[in-house]
């Protein structure tokens, strides 16, 4: 049963009735039973907020009512001042205008303004605004001079987040006349959107570029797009909402990121950001890790890691992920390009190896198998990939595709 969004607005209205509780829970955990619809797992602070509004636009995997947004400062030195904060949905994709009578202030224990702390989050009270899959939520936040905690990268070419910006404090704005050039890949702040929803739960894929879809061209989504779109075509009661937490450039393991020793570019490593983007979520039941890459890689300021040290830090957050009562579902580690008997490949394939046989996971899904060259298994077959750690969007498909329904329903 889909809900619809006069359904949306009483069950607001409800919430409302208490506004105790609202003001509450406005900084702690979303209202019970409702579910992550989507995400965006931020990895940096860049720079200080000019005098402008943020159009965020996030794409929602799940229908829902009574919606909240997350704001994040995880990396700020210094408060995050959120002066007004305002939900809509998108008219049309590319397009800052938004649906006619959608646009509301969002509060924060009831206060139309919030500050946040460094290293916190904050959830927005309920919304009277209802949601069906593959609607476009966004979220217009005027925080002038406060850090910059975002997410940016290069944007797969359909689904693809990001944002638009205009002058001075213009969330009210409607008409989106005043906000410029979209900026795909780009977002500020807002981390997450929940919402009371038909869904039984949340998948959250815990990932690096490959999740995020980094280079995911050729006119299709990313692979956890396919995977939402196929599991919220199922029956009521069998749906799941998606979240995607990938970061390009995360390492699975705690040490120095390959690519950047300010480690601003690519997000904490996975066990220092699980508890943040993965295990605070709303409703989520199972944790989809597909990462590894980079720590195999390697870079200039982080040398290739060991196979030890990757399945020490697999074993460390399905233990962790397991003991808060959900479940795991690992994913084997893409060809690489590495010569056949190197150094790197031995490594992908006792990571591999563990990854299939150990029974650490709920459930294996050997995304190795499926986007292997047969002629040649250290790369990807030509006709999927971008380049040689990135699926193409062909690739991306097949991924998404072939994953087993069913284990999620274990």
């Amino acid at each position: 049963m889909r809900i619809s969004r006069t359904a949306g607005v009483l069950a607001v209205s409800v919430l409302l009735l208490v506004p105790v509780v609202a003001q509450a829970s406005s900084s702690s955990s979303p209202w019970p039973h409702s579910v992550t619809l989507t995400e965006s797992a931020l990895q940096g602070v860049h720079g200080t907020a000019p005098d402008a509004t943020v159009r965020n636009v996030l794409t929602v995997t799940a229908s829902g009512a009574a919606l909240r947004v997350r704001l994040g400062n995880p990396f700020g030195g210094s408060a995050l001042v959120a002066r007004s904060v305002w939900v809509g949905l998108q008219s049309a994709p590319g397009s800052p205008a938004l649906v006619r009578g959608s646009n509301h202030r969002a509060t924060f224990g009831l206060r139309r303004t919030v500050t946040v702390p460094p290293g916190g989050s904050v959830w927005s009270d309920p919304l009277p605004l209802a949601v069906r899959r593959g609607d476009h939520v966004a979220v217009s936040v005027y925080a002038p001079g406060s850090p910059i905690n975002d997410h940016t990268f290069p944007p797969p070419q359909t689904h693809t987040p990001g944002s638009f910006q205009a002058p001075g404090d213009a969330g009210a704005d409607a008409s989106g006349g005043g906000y410029g050039a979209f900026a795909p890949g780009v977002l500020w702040w807002v981390d997450a959107v929940s919402a009371v929803s038909d869904a039984r739960g949340t998948i959250v894929a815990l990932g690096d570029s490959i999740t995020d879809g980094y280079n995911a061209f050729g006119g299709g989504p990313r692979w956890t797009d396919v995977l939402a779109a196929r599991i919220g075509a199922l029956p009521p009661g069998q749906r799941l909402s998606v979240a995607n937490a990938g970061i390009s450039g995360n390492t699975v393991s705690v040490q120095p990121n390959p690519y950047d020793p300010t480690n601003q570019c690519c997000g904490p490593p996975a066990p220092v950001r699980l508890e943040r983007d993965v295990l605070s979520m709303p409703g989520v039941r199972y944790v989809l890790l597909l990462e590894g890459t980079n720590d195999i890689g390697g870079g200039d300021y982080a040398p290739p890691a060991p196979a030890a040290q990757v399945i020490d830090a697999m074993r460390g957050i399905a233990a962790r992920v397991h003991a808060s009562g959900r479940k795991i579902v690992g994913g084997t580690v893409l060809p690489m390009c590495n010569a056949a008997g190197s150094a790197k490949e031995q490594v992908r394939l006792a990571v591999n190896q563990w990854i299939r046989t150990s029974g650490t996971f709920d459930a294996v899904l050997d995304f190795d198998a499926v986007l292997r060259d047969p002629a040649d298994p250290t790369v990807m077959l030509a006709a999927w990939r971008s380049d040689c750690y990135h699926p193409n969007a062909e690739g991306d498909r097949l991924l998404g595709e072939s994953i087993d329904l069913a284990v999620f329903r274990r």
